[in-house]
């Protein structure tokens, strides 16, 4: 039987996505629209978020047990930023441009599942900043993304994140 990785697994570990927002991030502090969004972050953004993503493609739980975060935390940080579609769509265009150029897999099965998740995850990350009460607490799940596992359709009573 054929076993099949994990998105993880598949885009080329921890390192690959350490990089990735490295790279990424270096893009956003340059551009003009998404620069002031982010340019307090701390020394330890990218590496946080490159390993939120880890574990959302279930790779090792290193954003929840090292880094110390939860699926709340992570939507704790969008509150009351007030993003506008304008800023998600340039933080995905800066974002696949930066999957590219890294040489990330560009076969179609995981490009698809890889922009599902951004995609997704980016306009939940709107929606909760334009709200100031986190929707989760430090109990609830992180999410897990594969290969195409709909999650059904979105239910605005029961709003998650990225």
């Amino acid at each position: 039987m054929k076993t099949i990785p994990t998105l993880f697994d598949w885009i080329g570990g921890e390192a690959v996505l350490e990089k990735l927002m490295v790279d990424f991030y270096d893009k956003v502090l340059v551009d003009d629209l998404l620069r002031p969004i982010f340019q307090h972050m701390s020394d330890e953004h990218r590496l946080h978020i490159a390993h939120f993503v880890g574990e959302v493609f279930k790779g090792p739980k290193t954003y929840t047990v090292r880094d110390g975060g939860s699926h709340a935390s992570m939507v704790a940080h969008h509150l009351g930023k007030m993003l506008t579609e304008k800023q998600r769509r340039r933080w995905m265009e800066l974002l696949l441009e930066t999957a590219d150029q890294n040489g990330l897999p560009s076969d179609p099965e995981f490009r698809s599942a890889f922009i599902a998740y951004l995609e997704w995850g980016s306009r939940i990350a709107v929606m909760n900043s334009h709200s100031d009460n986190n929707p989760l607490n430090d109990k609830d799940p992180m999410p897990s993304w594969g290969w195409g596992e709909p999650g059904g359709p979105y239910l605005p009573d029961n709003p998650t994140t990225t």
